[in-house]
């Protein structure tokens, strides 16, 4: 089987940030790492760029995008921020959080970004990858995970390479991603508090100490942001969780004491479990066994994240 590294699979050095931002400029598409997960970027304020990123994808039209920006002053020209807006940037920005606020009218976004609602979910990444591109692109950047729809997030250019292909105009390799779980996402609703939508690196504990208690959840919205769709996170097998031994045929993800085919973490590292998540459900799905366990996880600090992305896996 051949090694060679794909075409569109560029190093991350400068000068390739620089044909990336041409690439975006244009109209195309590149996969580029985040302190998260690799993101598959277009320009937000073109809808047939937007468009590219949900033909590779397959991604269903409901579900709202991602926008990343270099800065505040960048997001404030977007969205409507409040007091606990301004307040969860400068606490968390930049960062792994993502906060859904009120569309700007004047906001330059396709509309497809936010997929028709009056709400915009924006992030400023930390990763100096993602940062050099926002900054040599002077463009707001949609950016969802770099896989197919549904499926498992890629935390190496390698997994983007298996799942996208050349569906993805270019690949920049800047290594394995650091936190291997997305973004935490919160939405900030003037007048009636905050919510979170999709668990993830920033804890609701740590949004709870510094605005208070969030929100109830009072009527169901539908689809606010990336992430929740009850089936989602998929590796193509079925997948049981809260296993404690291997049944016949099955590929068994352990962690702390339960030992399996491989692990999450084997001193219980919940750190160490999110950010090899989908890494074991990458090796997990290419394994020979048709079905899929996956040790319990506690049910507290990052551990939330990680059973909410194997619950929908598991769907």
């Amino acid at each position: 089987m051949s090694t060679q590294t794909p075409p569109n699979v560029l190093a991350a050095t400068a000068e390739a940030v620089a044909k990336a931002a041409r690439v975006l400029a244009a109209g195309g598409t590149v996969a580029v790492p985040t302190e998260t997960v690799y993101g598959l970027a277009a320009r937000a304020d073109q809808a047939e760029a937007v468009a590219g990123i949900y033909r590779a994808k397959g991604r269903p039209d409901f579900n709202p995008l991602i926008v990343h920006v270099l800065d505040f002053a960048a997001a404030e020209r977007l969205a409507h921020f409040d007091g606990h807006a301004r307040a969860l940037a400068t606490a968390f920005w930049p960062g792994p959080l993502t906060m859904v606020l009120p569309l700007r009218a004047d906001a330059p976004l396709a509309a497809a970004v936010s997929a028709g609602l009056p709400t915009v979910a924006l992030r400023v990444p930390d990763h100096p990858v993602m940062r050099a591109l926002l900054k040599a692109a002077n463009l707001p950047l949609a950016a969802p995970s770099a896989n197919r729809s549904g499926g498992v997030s890629p935390t190496c250019a390698a997994h983007v390479t298996a799942s996208l292909g050349e569906r993805a105009d270019l690949i920049l390799d800047g290594g394995a991603t650091d936190q291997g779980l997305e973004s935490t996402i919160v939405a900030v609703r003037p007048g009636s508090g905050w919510q979170i939508l999709r668990p993830g690196p920033v804890s609701g504990a740590a949004i709870s100490a510094l605005l208070g208690a969030a929100a109830s959840p009072g009527e169901e919205r539908g689809i606010e942001a990336p992430g929740q769709l009850a089936s989602h996170y998929a590796p193509g097998k079925p997948v049981r969780l809260h296993a404690l031994t291997a049944e016949p045929g099955e590929f068994l993800i352990g962690f702390g004491d339960v030992h399996g085919a491989i692990s999450l973490s084997a001193s219980g590292d919940l750190a160490e479990a999110a950010a090899r998540l989908y890494a074991c459900l990458h090796l997990a799905a290419a394994a020979d066994e048709p079905r899929i366990a996956v040790a319990p996880i506690p049910e507290q600090g990052i551990g939330i994240a990680i059973n909410d992305r194997l619950r929908r896996a598991a769907v």
